[in-house]
Order: C-alpha cells, then structure tokens, then sequence
C-alpha cells in the first residue's frame, strides 16, 4: 500500500515560519525529486535531512554494504545493519520510511554508470552529491550539465571539508574547477574522518538544497567553501569568474565528454586469477615513493619497487598499483567490490 499522503499539519511549521521558506516554498519542497548519489556519510546526512524537510520523492543510489566502521559517522545505520551487511540503499530507504512516510523513498543498490544516471537523473530537480571518487564526479557534472539539472558537490576527509552549487549558466562547472577543487589523495580509509566535518559538509549541501528546492536561488552562495575545523579554517572564494566558455562540459560547444567510454576507467577480471585489473581513463605518472610513505603511515603493509607498489589491504585481498596509474586487485573477480577497495585507498 503507497504510505505518501497528506502530511500533518503541524509537521513542517518550524520550517514554514522561517520567513524564507514559508508555506509557499514548503509546497515547493514537497513538489521536488531529489536523487542522492552515495548512501555513507554525506548521503545518509543529506538523505536524513531533506526526507525531514519533506521533499516529495528521494532516490538513494550505493553500490556498498554497512560496515562497522560506518556506524561512527553514518547515522542512518545501526549495528544489526552491519551484522547483516545489509546494503546500504536498503538500509537507508528502511530507516528514511520510518522517519517519514509522507515522503516517496527509493534506495537502489548499483555502482552508477551512465546507464544509472539515465535511468534514475533524468527528471530530478536537483542531484546531490555524496561519492566516494572523482570519476563518478565527473560523470554526474557532464549528466547535469548536458540535462541542465543543478548538483551539489560535497566531500570530507580527516577535519576538512568543502561544498559548492552547480547550474549550468548560473555558475562554473566542476571541469571548469578542476585546477581549484583538489582530485584524488587522501581518503576516509587512509586518513580517517571525524564526524564534525561530515555534518558541516552535510550542512552545506542541505542549506543550498533547500535554497533552490524552495524557489529562493537569489540566496544561493554562490561560492566555493571550505573549512578545516581541527585547525579553525573557513575559506569562501567566489568562483563565478570561473566559468569558461570552451568548457568541455558546460561552454559553448560541449561535448560532455565524461559521458563517453573512453573516459570511464575500465574494469576486467583477469583470466583464471581471482584478480581485477582497473585501467584508468586517461594514464598518469604516479609518485610511487608518495603513496608508500603515506599508506605506511596508517599502517598498511607496504612494498615497493621502481614500478610498482604492492599494499595488503587484509588477509586475503591486495592491491598492486603501477607508476602509470594502472591497479591489480587481487582476492575478488568482483567489478564493483575491486572499484570499492580501489576508491577506499586512493579516492
């Protein structure tokens, strides 16, 4: 039986007497589709924040499964959730039901492709990011901009965090940032994360979401933000003078090329060897010697050659990556589960 119906009165009259907003952006937010990418930290933050807010319909994508190591930051999960593996789309549709059932809840478990965001982006009002790599980034940015749908960038590591709102000729888009916005390095599994910074990134994202969900886009920020609360940092840049007009992405003549094939990293399970092999979209020369002093630092077991580093990543899984970018992951013939490992251990 479809639970959505008319919400309770008093159920959003915080929010509707907060000026802005009202009962008229109310409307506007109970009217909206919003599709999250990503259901762990940022995901399940944002997910939990406008589910009760009470937008009309929220899609969750996750190609991965509670862990215990999520239960300190991702507050949708609960310890049977990990005992279980549960996926986490499923766990989080579970809980964001519970919380609200006025509100339209999918959870869809997959690893996003183009094929995903044709399936499930097309007609959303606004995307919120909350991924766990720059590839899948990349790709949403060209979907966006080629479909002309507002995104969310969002991502947090250690104490440092940092945001910014995406419409295509409102403001930049991520290719147009790519030499400001950091790509790649540390990430939550080689650096940790506390879960201050993933709420103050939440806040960010869910502030401009409701911003433009509730029709108020003369109040969106209009900037790149960024903070470091261990070290008391805040940073607001303007980035609209950002925006190029031979942008690949959003300029003139664009060509979304992040959509096409030859930009997707690819993946392969080698030939009798329990090993998948992902290639990425374009080489690069990787500072072998800077990989291996970071992840020894954390207290992987580490090898190292001119050409390669090998990194045991537990008992029975290691990974082997190569001066050009190239990686060998051993103990899986599992696509998604070696892109997973891949995206915990360099983003």
């Amino acid at each position: 039986m479809d639970k959505h119906h008319a919400p309770v009165p008093d159920r959003y009259s915080r929010q509707e007497r907060f000026a802005p907003i009202g009962s008229s952006g109310q409307q506007r937010i109970r009217d909206s589709k919003v599709l999250v990418i990503g259901a762990g930290a940022l995901g399940s933050g944002l997910a939990e924040m406008l589910v009760r807010a009470g937008v009309g319909s929220l899609t969750i994508i996750d190609r991965d499964y509670v862990e215990w190591s999520n239960l300190q930051r991702q507050q949708l999960y609960t310890e049977e959730d990990a005992r279980d593996r549960l996926p986490k789309a499923v766990a989080a549709e579970a809980r964001l039901r519970s919380i609200n059932s006025d509100v339209k809840v999918q959870g869809i478990v997959a690893d996003v492709t183009v094929y995903e965001l044709d399936q499930w982006a097309r007609d959303q009002d606004l995307i919120l990011d909350a991924t766990d790599n720059f590839d899948t980034r990349l790709l949403i940015n060209d979907y966006a901009m080629k479909m002309d749908i507002p995104w969310i960038y969002g991502a947090c590591v250690g104490s440092y965090g940092m945001s910014v709102f995406f419409k295509r000729g409102l403001m930049p888009c991520l290719s147009c940032m790519m030499e400001t916005i950091p790509i790649g390095g540390a990430t939550c599994d080689t650096s940790g994360i506390i879960s201050p910074a993933v709420q103050m990134t939440v806040s960010l994202q869910a502030a401009e979401a409701l911003k433009w969900l509730s029709g108020c886009e003369d109040s969106l920020r209009n900037r790149l933000v960024s903070f470091d609360l261990w070290n008391n940092q805040y940073t607001s840049l303007d980035i609209r003078s950002a925006r190029r007009a031979d942008c690949p992405s959003c300029g003139d003549k664009a060509s979304y090329p992040y959509l096409e094939a030859q930009h997707h990293r690819k993946t392969e399970v080698l030939c009798g060897r329990d090993s998948v092999q992902i290639r990425p979209a374009k080489v690069t020369k990787v500072k072998l010697p800077d990989v291996s002093d970071r992840l020894r630092a954390i207290g992987l077991i580490v090898q190292e050659n001119p050409y390669l580093v090998s990194i045991e990543v537990n008992d029975k899984q290691r990974v082997v990556l190569f001066g050009d970018g190239r990686m060998l992951v051993h103990g899986t013939k599992d696509l998604v589960e070696a892109k997973i490992i891949a995206d915990r251990l360099f983003g």
